[in-house]
Protein backbone atom coordinates (compact mmCIF):
# COMPACT_ATOMS: atom_id res chain seq x y z
CA UNK A 1 0.00 0.00 0.00
CA UNK A 2 2.81 2.42 0.91
CA UNK A 3 4.63 1.59 -2.34
CA UNK A 4 1.45 2.25 -4.35
CA UNK A 5 0.94 5.64 -2.64
CA UNK A 6 4.58 6.47 -3.21
CA UNK A 7 4.28 5.66 -6.93
CA UNK A 8 1.11 7.76 -7.18
CA UNK A 9 2.88 10.64 -5.46
CA UNK A 10 5.81 10.39 -7.87
CA UNK A 11 3.50 10.27 -10.89
CA UNK A 12 1.58 13.36 -9.67
CA UNK A 13 4.86 15.17 -9.13
CA UNK A 14 6.07 14.29 -12.63
CA UNK A 15 2.74 15.43 -14.12
CA UNK A 16 2.96 18.75 -12.26
CA UNK A 17 6.50 19.28 -13.52
CA UNK A 18 5.43 18.53 -17.09
CA UNK A 19 2.57 21.05 -16.83
CA UNK A 20 4.95 23.65 -15.40
CA UNK A 21 7.46 23.09 -18.21
CA UNK A 22 4.69 23.28 -20.81
CA UNK A 23 3.40 26.57 -19.38
CA UNK A 24 6.90 28.01 -19.24
CA UNK A 25 7.53 27.04 -22.86
CA UNK A 26 4.19 28.63 -23.82
CA UNK A 27 5.20 31.86 -22.12
CA UNK A 28 8.61 31.78 -23.80
CA UNK A 29 6.95 31.17 -27.17
CA UNK A 30 4.54 34.07 -26.60
CA UNK A 31 7.39 36.34 -25.52
CA UNK A 32 9.42 35.33 -28.56
CA UNK A 33 6.50 36.16 -30.87
CA UNK A 34 6.04 39.56 -29.20
CA UNK A 35 9.74 40.37 -29.49
CA UNK A 36 9.88 39.39 -33.17
CA UNK A 37 6.69 41.24 -34.13
CA UNK A 38 7.55 43.87 -36.73
CA UNK A 39 7.27 47.56 -35.92
CA UNK A 40 4.50 49.64 -37.42
CA UNK A 41 6.07 51.68 -40.22
CA UNK A 42 4.40 55.03 -40.90
CA UNK A 43 5.11 56.92 -44.10
CA UNK A 44 4.72 60.68 -43.63
CA UNK A 45 4.62 62.94 -46.69
CA UNK A 46 4.78 66.74 -46.54
CA UNK A 47 5.37 69.05 -49.48
CA UNK A 48 5.23 72.78 -48.77
CA UNK A 49 5.92 76.01 -50.58
CA UNK A 50 8.80 76.64 -48.21
CA UNK A 51 10.74 74.71 -45.57
CA UNK A 52 10.43 77.49 -43.01
CA UNK A 53 6.76 77.17 -42.13
CA UNK A 54 6.85 77.26 -38.33
CA UNK A 55 3.59 75.37 -37.99
CA UNK A 56 4.68 72.18 -39.79
CA UNK A 57 7.95 71.89 -37.89
CA UNK A 58 5.94 71.54 -34.68
CA UNK A 59 3.52 68.99 -36.14
CA UNK A 60 6.27 66.73 -37.45
CA UNK A 61 8.28 66.78 -34.23
CA UNK A 62 5.30 65.98 -31.98
CA UNK A 63 3.91 63.31 -34.32
CA UNK A 64 7.26 61.56 -34.68
CA UNK A 65 7.95 61.59 -30.94
CA UNK A 66 4.54 60.14 -30.13
CA UNK A 67 4.87 57.45 -32.80
CA UNK A 68 8.22 56.39 -31.34
CA UNK A 69 6.66 56.21 -27.88
CA UNK A 70 4.11 53.81 -29.37
CA UNK A 71 6.90 51.67 -30.84
CA UNK A 72 6.36 52.80 -34.44
CA UNK A 73 8.89 53.96 -37.00
CA UNK A 74 8.27 57.09 -39.09
CA UNK A 75 9.76 57.50 -42.56
CA UNK A 76 9.50 61.23 -43.28
CA UNK A 77 9.57 62.72 -46.75
CA UNK A 78 9.78 66.51 -46.72
CA UNK A 79 10.33 68.89 -49.60
CA UNK A 80 9.46 72.30 -50.96
CA UNK A 81 8.92 70.93 -54.45
CA UNK A 82 5.15 71.20 -54.70
CA UNK A 83 2.61 68.61 -55.81
CA UNK A 84 4.69 66.73 -58.38
CA UNK A 85 7.41 66.28 -55.79
CA UNK A 86 4.85 65.01 -53.30
CA UNK A 87 3.57 62.41 -55.74
CA UNK A 88 7.15 61.14 -56.09
CA UNK A 89 7.48 61.14 -52.29
CA UNK A 90 4.43 58.94 -51.88
CA UNK A 91 5.61 56.51 -54.56
CA UNK A 92 8.96 56.29 -52.77
CA UNK A 93 7.23 55.60 -49.44
CA UNK A 94 5.22 52.79 -51.03
CA UNK A 95 8.48 51.20 -52.14
CA UNK A 96 9.68 51.22 -48.50
CA UNK A 97 6.95 48.81 -47.41
CA UNK A 98 5.03 51.23 -45.18
CA UNK A 99 2.01 50.03 -43.20
CA UNK A 100 0.13 53.35 -43.33
CA UNK A 101 0.48 56.70 -45.11
CA UNK A 102 0.00 60.10 -43.47
CA UNK A 103 -0.23 63.01 -45.89
CA UNK A 104 -0.19 66.78 -45.51
CA UNK A 105 -1.39 67.53 -49.03
CA UNK A 106 0.16 70.32 -51.05
CA UNK A 107 -2.75 70.24 -53.50
CA UNK A 108 -5.82 68.53 -52.07
CA UNK A 109 -7.21 67.62 -55.51
CA UNK A 110 -4.14 66.67 -57.58
CA UNK A 111 -3.12 63.87 -55.19
CA UNK A 112 -6.23 61.82 -55.98
CA UNK A 113 -4.45 59.61 -58.52
CA UNK A 114 -1.54 58.54 -56.33
CA UNK A 115 -3.80 58.09 -53.30
CA UNK A 116 -5.93 55.80 -55.45
CA UNK A 117 -2.80 53.69 -56.00
CA UNK A 118 -2.24 53.56 -52.22
CA UNK A 119 -5.84 52.42 -51.75
CA UNK A 120 -5.37 49.63 -54.28
CA UNK A 121 -2.48 48.33 -52.17
CA UNK A 122 -4.84 48.21 -49.15
CA UNK A 123 -2.67 50.65 -47.22
CA UNK A 124 -4.63 52.99 -44.89
CA UNK A 125 -4.35 56.74 -45.56
CA UNK A 126 -4.69 59.56 -43.03
CA UNK A 127 -5.21 63.03 -44.48
CA UNK A 128 -3.49 65.25 -41.93
CA UNK A 129 -4.89 68.78 -41.52
CA UNK A 130 -5.88 69.06 -45.21
CA UNK A 131 -8.65 66.86 -46.62
CA UNK A 132 -7.65 65.16 -49.87
CA UNK A 133 -10.42 65.46 -52.45
CA UNK A 134 -11.98 63.07 -54.96
CA UNK A 135 -10.76 59.76 -53.54
CA UNK A 136 -11.61 57.80 -50.38
CA UNK A 137 -9.20 58.10 -47.46
CA UNK A 138 -9.29 56.11 -44.25
CA UNK A 139 -9.43 59.11 -41.92
CA UNK A 140 -9.07 62.87 -41.77
CA UNK A 141 -7.47 64.57 -38.76
CA UNK A 142 -7.68 68.35 -38.48
CA UNK A 143 -9.11 71.32 -36.62
CA UNK A 144 -12.58 72.74 -37.08
CA UNK A 145 -11.54 75.04 -39.91
CA UNK A 146 -14.98 76.51 -40.39
CA UNK A 147 -14.86 77.60 -36.75
CA UNK A 148 -11.52 79.30 -37.49
CA UNK A 149 -13.37 81.50 -39.98
CA UNK A 150 -16.11 82.22 -37.46
CA UNK A 151 -13.49 83.28 -34.92
CA UNK A 152 -12.05 85.65 -37.52
CA UNK A 153 -15.45 87.16 -38.17
CA UNK A 154 -16.46 87.53 -34.52
CA UNK A 155 -13.18 89.21 -33.60
CA UNK A 156 -13.39 91.70 -36.46
CA UNK A 157 -17.06 92.55 -36.01
CA UNK A 158 -16.54 93.16 -32.29
CA UNK A 159 -13.60 95.48 -32.99
CA UNK A 160 -14.89 97.06 -36.21
CA UNK A 161 -18.71 96.83 -36.32
CA UNK A 162 -18.77 99.39 -39.14
CA UNK A 163 -16.15 100.00 -41.81
CA UNK A 164 -14.33 98.62 -44.82
CA UNK A 165 -12.94 95.09 -44.83
CA UNK A 166 -10.27 93.39 -46.94
CA UNK A 167 -10.48 89.57 -47.07
CA UNK A 168 -7.31 87.69 -47.99
CA UNK A 169 -7.98 83.97 -48.32
CA UNK A 170 -5.41 81.18 -48.31
CA UNK A 171 -4.36 78.83 -51.10
CA UNK A 172 -6.92 77.90 -53.74
CA UNK A 173 -5.37 74.42 -53.65
CA UNK A 174 -6.30 73.81 -50.02
CA UNK A 175 -9.79 72.74 -48.93
CA UNK A 176 -9.17 74.44 -45.57
CA UNK A 177 -9.13 77.83 -47.28
CA UNK A 178 -12.73 77.32 -48.39
CA UNK A 179 -13.80 76.06 -44.97
CA UNK A 180 -12.29 79.11 -43.25
CA UNK A 181 -13.87 81.38 -45.85
CA UNK A 182 -17.29 79.79 -45.35
CA UNK A 183 -17.09 80.29 -41.58
CA UNK A 184 -15.97 83.90 -42.04
CA UNK A 185 -18.89 84.70 -44.32
CA UNK A 186 -21.37 83.13 -41.89
CA UNK A 187 -20.49 85.96 -39.53
CA UNK A 188 -19.81 88.82 -41.94
CA UNK A 189 -22.58 88.43 -44.52
CA UNK A 190 -25.46 89.74 -42.33
CA UNK A 191 -23.40 92.88 -41.66
CA UNK A 192 -22.58 93.24 -45.36
CA UNK A 193 -26.25 92.90 -46.27
CA UNK A 194 -27.21 95.56 -43.72
CA UNK A 195 -24.42 97.76 -45.15
CA UNK A 196 -22.75 98.10 -41.75
CA UNK A 197 -19.54 96.84 -43.34
CA UNK A 198 -18.31 96.83 -46.92
CA UNK A 199 -15.86 94.39 -48.48
CA UNK A 200 -13.34 96.45 -50.44
CA UNK A 201 -11.93 93.34 -52.09
CA UNK A 202 -11.68 89.60 -51.56
CA UNK A 203 -8.37 88.00 -52.61
CA UNK A 204 -7.45 84.35 -53.13
CA UNK A 205 -3.81 83.24 -53.12
CA UNK A 206 -2.31 80.55 -55.30
CA UNK A 207 -0.16 79.35 -52.39
CA UNK A 208 0.20 79.97 -48.66
CA UNK A 209 2.99 82.40 -49.45
CA UNK A 210 4.22 85.58 -47.73
CA UNK A 211 5.58 87.18 -50.90
CA UNK A 212 2.45 86.50 -52.94
CA UNK A 213 0.30 87.86 -50.12
CA UNK A 214 2.45 90.99 -49.87
CA UNK A 215 2.23 91.59 -53.61
CA UNK A 216 -1.55 91.18 -53.81
CA UNK A 217 -2.33 93.13 -50.63
CA UNK A 218 0.09 95.82 -51.76
CA UNK A 219 -1.80 96.18 -55.04
CA UNK A 220 -5.02 96.79 -53.11
CA UNK A 221 -3.38 99.36 -50.83
CA UNK A 222 -2.06 101.18 -53.90
CA UNK A 223 -5.66 101.64 -55.01
CA UNK A 224 -7.10 102.52 -51.60
CA UNK A 225 -6.03 102.83 -47.98
CA UNK A 226 -9.61 103.23 -46.79
CA UNK A 227 -9.49 99.88 -44.98
CA UNK A 228 -10.46 99.31 -41.34
CA UNK A 229 -10.05 95.52 -41.02
CA UNK A 230 -8.16 92.70 -42.72
CA UNK A 231 -9.04 89.02 -42.48
CA UNK A 232 -5.82 87.14 -43.31
CA UNK A 233 -5.96 83.42 -44.13
CA UNK A 234 -3.05 82.64 -41.81
CA UNK A 235 -0.36 84.40 -39.80
CA UNK A 236 2.12 84.55 -42.69
CA UNK A 237 -0.47 86.51 -44.64
CA UNK A 238 -1.23 88.64 -41.58
CA UNK A 239 2.48 89.43 -41.22
CA UNK A 240 2.64 90.51 -44.86
CA UNK A 241 -0.34 92.80 -44.30
CA UNK A 242 1.14 94.31 -41.14
CA UNK A 243 4.45 94.99 -42.89
CA UNK A 244 2.63 96.88 -45.65
CA UNK A 245 0.50 98.75 -43.10
CA UNK A 246 3.65 99.72 -41.17
CA UNK A 247 5.15 101.23 -44.30
CA UNK A 248 2.05 103.44 -44.52
CA UNK A 249 1.93 104.17 -40.77
CA UNK A 250 -1.37 102.32 -40.50
CA UNK A 251 -0.24 99.36 -38.37
CA UNK A 252 -2.22 99.14 -35.16
CA UNK A 253 -5.08 101.20 -36.53
CA UNK A 254 -6.32 98.48 -38.92
CA UNK A 255 -7.66 95.35 -37.21
CA UNK A 256 -5.84 92.26 -38.55
CA UNK A 257 -6.57 88.61 -37.73
CA UNK A 258 -4.79 85.40 -38.74
CA UNK A 259 -4.29 81.80 -37.62
CA UNK A 260 -1.54 79.40 -36.46
CA UNK A 261 -0.15 81.45 -33.53
CA UNK A 262 3.22 81.93 -35.23
CA UNK A 263 5.70 83.58 -32.89
CA UNK A 264 5.92 86.81 -34.88
CA UNK A 265 2.13 87.10 -34.85
CA UNK A 266 1.93 86.43 -31.11
CA UNK A 267 4.46 89.23 -30.68
CA UNK A 268 2.33 91.45 -32.94
CA UNK A 269 -0.76 90.67 -30.86
CA UNK A 270 0.81 91.74 -27.55
CA UNK A 271 2.33 94.78 -29.27
CA UNK A 272 -1.08 95.85 -30.59
CA UNK A 273 -0.26 95.39 -34.29
CA UNK A 274 -2.45 92.29 -34.78
CA UNK A 275 -5.84 91.99 -33.16
CA UNK A 276 -6.03 88.20 -32.84
CA UNK A 277 -4.49 84.91 -33.91
CA UNK A 278 -6.27 81.57 -33.86
CA UNK A 279 -4.38 79.08 -31.72
CA UNK A 280 -4.67 75.46 -32.74
CA UNK A 281 -3.21 73.11 -30.09
CA UNK A 282 -0.96 71.15 -32.43
CA UNK A 283 0.18 68.72 -29.75
CA UNK A 284 -3.36 67.36 -29.40
CA UNK A 285 -3.75 66.99 -33.16
CA UNK A 286 -0.36 65.38 -33.81
CA UNK A 287 -0.62 62.97 -30.86
CA UNK A 288 -4.13 61.97 -31.88
CA UNK A 289 -2.99 61.34 -35.45
CA UNK A 290 -0.01 59.21 -34.35
CA UNK A 291 -2.21 57.08 -32.09
CA UNK A 292 -4.81 56.72 -34.81
CA UNK A 293 -2.14 55.62 -37.30
CA UNK A 294 -0.94 52.81 -35.02
CA UNK A 295 -4.52 51.79 -34.20
CA UNK A 296 -5.48 51.54 -37.87
CA UNK A 297 -2.52 49.31 -38.67
CA UNK A 298 -3.39 47.07 -35.74
CA UNK A 299 -7.03 46.83 -36.82
CA UNK A 300 -8.64 49.32 -34.44
CA UNK A 301 -10.76 52.33 -35.37
CA UNK A 302 -12.10 54.73 -32.75
CA UNK A 303 -15.34 56.65 -33.23
CA UNK A 304 -14.80 59.85 -35.28
CA UNK A 305 -16.21 63.20 -34.20
CA UNK A 306 -18.13 63.50 -37.47
CA UNK A 307 -17.92 62.65 -41.17
CA UNK A 308 -16.85 64.88 -44.07
CA UNK A 309 -17.66 64.78 -47.76
CA UNK A 310 -14.60 64.89 -50.03
CA UNK A 311 -16.35 64.33 -53.37
CA UNK A 312 -15.64 60.61 -53.29
CA UNK A 313 -18.11 57.78 -52.92
CA UNK A 314 -17.52 57.43 -49.19
CA UNK A 315 -18.05 59.65 -46.12
CA UNK A 316 -14.68 60.34 -44.51
CA UNK A 317 -14.26 59.82 -40.73
CA UNK A 318 -13.22 63.22 -39.34
CA UNK A 319 -11.25 63.42 -36.09
CA UNK A 320 -11.59 67.07 -35.16
CA UNK A 321 -9.84 69.34 -32.66
CA UNK A 322 -11.04 72.74 -31.45
CA UNK A 323 -9.31 76.08 -32.25
CA UNK A 324 -9.15 79.08 -29.89
CA UNK A 325 -9.04 82.84 -30.42
CA UNK A 326 -6.02 84.43 -28.75
CA UNK A 327 -5.90 88.16 -27.99
CA UNK A 328 -3.53 90.26 -25.95
CA UNK A 329 -5.63 89.72 -22.81
CA UNK A 330 -5.57 85.89 -22.91
CA UNK A 331 -2.11 85.25 -24.39
CA UNK A 332 -0.75 84.10 -21.02
CA UNK A 333 -3.67 81.73 -20.41
CA UNK A 334 -3.34 79.99 -23.78
CA UNK A 335 -0.08 80.21 -25.71
CA UNK A 336 2.20 80.72 -22.70
CA UNK A 337 0.39 78.30 -20.38
CA UNK A 338 0.55 75.49 -22.95
CA UNK A 339 4.23 76.10 -23.63
CA UNK A 340 3.52 76.74 -27.31
CA UNK A 341 5.82 79.77 -27.07
CA UNK A 342 7.73 81.06 -24.08
CA UNK A 343 6.80 84.30 -22.35
CA UNK A 344 10.34 85.56 -22.94
CA UNK A 345 9.93 85.11 -26.68
CA UNK A 346 6.41 86.50 -26.98
CA UNK A 347 7.15 89.65 -24.93
CA UNK A 348 10.73 90.08 -26.16
CA UNK A 349 10.15 93.31 -28.06
CA UNK A 350 8.29 94.93 -25.16
CA UNK A 351 11.13 94.46 -22.67
CA UNK A 352 8.60 93.14 -20.15
CA UNK A 353 9.85 90.75 -17.48
CA UNK A 354 7.38 87.86 -17.48
CA UNK A 355 7.61 85.04 -14.95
Amino acid sequence: MKNRRFRQYVLLLIFALLVLVSCTRGKESSTAKASTREKVTIGFSLATDTFIIERWNKDIKIFTNEAKQLGAEVILQLSAGGTNEQISQIQYLLDQGIDILVVIAHDTEMLAGVIGTVNQKKIPVIAYDRLIQGVPVTAYVSFDNREVGRLFGRALIEKVPQGNYLIVNGSVNDDNSYEVNAGLHEILDPFVQSKQIGVVEEIWLDEWDFDEAKEKIGAVLERTTDIDAISAGNDQIASAAIQLLSERRMAGTVAVVGQDADLISCQSVVEGLQLMTVYKPIDRLAIRAARLAVDLVEGRMSQPDMYRDNNSDEPIPFFMEVPYAVYKHNMDDTIIRDGFHSAADVYRNLNIEKY
